[in-house]
């Protein structure tokens, strides 16, 4: 695949960006390094091999609750800025 002005105008055109001309080579030369390597991959024999979409069997892998020691309300609120007995108060912040 061939990488040029064109495909690159038509893809900055597609995301809504502009270039310069000296980031326009840059990119060119970018592209095509990843297209060189996509074919590389294209040349690994893979029959037999299933296609994943990831790269473990783990899903979901979730730990048990465990209970912990806690800061109680009272010394959660002591360095509080501004605090009642039960809450943080906050400046508001959400008109009506």
């Amino acid at each position: 695949m061939e990488v040029n002005d064109a495909l690159i105008d038509k893809l900055a055109t597609l995301a809504r960006l502009e270039f310069e001309p000296e980031e326009k080579e840059r990119l060119k030369q970018d592209l095509q390094k990843m297209i060189a390597f996509v074919e590389q991959l294209q040349q690994l024999d893979t029959t037999g091999e299933e296609p994943v979409l990831q790269m473990s069997n783990n899903t979901d892998v979730l730990r048990e609750d465990e209970l912990k020691n806690t800061l109680d309300r009272d010394a959660a609120l002591k360095n509080a800025p501004l605090a009642d007995d039960q809450f943080f108060k906050v400046p508001k912040v959400i008109s009506r």
